[in-house]
């Protein structure tokens, strides 16, 4: 079986389930933040719809240098609406889909690099990467948006097992 036939099914569960829980942010609080030292709540919701495009930069590129974004004060992505964050998420998920659809193992075995200022920061085959930088982080920020929802008192919706929110429970019984 190929890397991507293995990465195809987990990328399609955990954008579904991210989709699910974006639905739900409320746009009309997006500078709530839990902390002084946290993200907003619509940066890090638009944090989340833009992530999936670093998969097509991770197969398409050798290096990734984010001095320009440091450089320049990138301040990120923060959308207007929910249609709009809705609409950018599915557009990076399908063009990472489209790109990892189209990878060879040749491709996904083949080093990345990330770079700031010079110095190289990660270095590594393509598939990890994709697994660390890309999945791994996204579910890591999705955790945290999950957070905010709750804090916010926002029903989050099931993502590997029933959601008490929905009126899902484990039962001893079953």
């Amino acid at each position: 079986m190929s890397i991507r036939d293995l990465l195809l099914p987990e990328l399609d569960q955990e954008m579904a389930n991210t989709r699910n829980l974006l639905q739900r942010v409320p746009m009309d609080r997006p500078d709530w933040k839990p902390h002084n030292k946290s993200m907003t709540m619509g940066r890090l919701a638009g944090h989340v719809a833009e992530l999936p495009n670093w998969a097509a930069r991770i197969v398409e590129t050798e290096v990734l240098d984010l001095t320009p974004m440091v450089t320049e004060g990138h301040h990120g992505y923060s959308a207007k609406s929910s249609q709009e964050l809705l609409q950018t998420f599915d557009k990076n998920v399908a063009e990472a889909r489209n790109v990892l659809a189209k990878a060879s193992d040749e491709n996904l075995s083949e080093v990345w690099s990330m770079t700031l200022k010079g110095k190289t920061v990660l270095s590594g085959p393509r598939f990890p990467m994709i697994r660390s930088i890309f999945l791994n982080h996204l579910i890591h920020h999705r955790a945290q948006l999950g957070v905010y929802l709750r804090l916010n008192d926002v029903p989050l919706p099931a993502m590997y097992g029933p959601s008490a929110d929905e009126g899902q429970t484990f039962s001893q019984e079953q």
